[in-house]
């Protein structure tokens, strides 16, 4: 099969398409950024996002089916973001993808994009299922049971903040910038991460559940007593906070996937493999301490390339493919969803700041 992914969930613009033909191939991978336009105000606005994507969108699907070396008939189907994500962006995605289904006769599939995170490690290392997953970005942070496509078992979510979230309000706090989560790595490197005392979230408690309000507010808390005399941040304050910040934020993700662990295990006595997928991902000191975790418990670790981690429609085409490959299509009916759970019968959480 060949599949063309379209992904507009958040604040990259991307279309990408992939094939199964031998084995999972990305053809083409187009993103286009819109960090630039959100920098000035220090997050994303979901106004100028979603007029960013309709500028975007049409090129970048005509750039990566030219790259691909194939046209609109040669497609096995259309796969989208239908949600989670910022509205105004998702309807975009969906809409465009419904258009290109309806003209060219093509089967629709509406993809979760939490489910694109999920299988993109099928899509690099062809693992088999179960296995766990460690899906951590700017606006989720959940343990999750792989059993198949469409098939996931929550075991843990944040009740506050995700772990992006931490790292982008942080950096704000630091003067460091937009987006906080590659700044924040940056300006740990040689850092004291022991100098200022942090919270670990949840650290030690039973359950895989996560939290991450309350070290944000001791990264704040910190910035205002350091400055209380009018003086700014000292260089080695904020190297030294970013690195305390970041380990951590290591710590309590090691603390809760240990759990999780023991409670994969002890469902699926098969599983081997410990995945983690989401922007986080590309955080090379968290990828170090996971590897090291699934390593002690005999298990593989599996992280996807840099350019994966974050939100790409190469992720969105694979979900797709697999799908599809299961006869899992959409009708034009489809409407964009601001929230989809993956385990929908996961108890909600409804903690300031939980996404899904």
């Amino acid at each position: 099969m060949i599949v063309l992914g379209i992904e507009t969930s958040c604040d990259e613009t991307a279309a990408a398409v992939v094939t199964d033909c031998g084995s999972p191939r990305i053809l083409a991978d187009r993103i286009r950024s819109q960090t630039d336009e959100h920098r000035p105000y220090g997050g994303i606005v979901p106004e100028i996002a979603a007029r960013a994507h309709l500028e975007a969108l049409d090129p970048l699907i005509i750039g990566a089916l030219a790259e691909s070396g194939i046209g609109f008939a040669d497609l096995d189907g259309v796969a989208f973001t239908g949600g989670p994500g910022l509205i105004g962006g998702v309807i975009v995605g969906t809409m465009a993808a419904k258009a290109i289904a309806l003209v060219h006769g093509l089967p629709l599939v509406a993809v979760n994009h939490l489910e694109g995170h999920a299988l993109t490690a099928r899509l690099t290392d062809d693992i088999a299922f179960p296995y766990l997953l460690l899906l951590v970005s700017g606006g989720h942070c959940q343990l999750l049971i792989v059993e198949g496509v469409g098939r996931y078992v929550r075991l843990g979510t944040t009740t506050d903040d995700a772990a992006g979230e931490a790292f982008d309000k942080s950096a704000k706090l630091l003067g460091l910038g937009y987006p906080g989560g590659p700044l924040i790595e940056r300006a740990a490197r040689g850092g004291d991460a022991a100098r200022f005392d942090l919270p670990r979230p949840m650290k030690g408690r039973p359950g895989c559940d996560l939290s991450f309000s309350g070290l944000k507010t001791a990264i704040r808390q910190t910035v205002e007593r350091l400055t209380r005399h009018g003086d700014p941040l000292a260089p080695q304050d904020v190297t030294d906070l970013a690195a305390g910040l970041q380990a951590a934020i290591g710590d309590s993700l090691v603390d809760r996937t240990a759990n999780a662990i023991a409670l994969f295990r002890a469902r699926h006595l098969e599983g081997t493999t410990l995945v983690v997928a989401g922007g986080v991902a590309a955080n090379a000191a968290l990828r170090e301490r996971l590897a090291g975790l699934a390593a002690a418990h005999g298990m593989a670790f599996v992280a996807p390339p840099l350019a994966l981690c974050t939100d790409n429609a190469a992720m969105i085409a694979w979900a797709g493919l697999e799908r599809l490959r299961l006869g899992l299509t959409d009708d034009l009916a489809f409407a964009p969803r601001p929230r989809w759970p993956l385990d929908p019968d996961a108890v909600p959480v409804r903690g300031a700041g939980v996404k899904a």
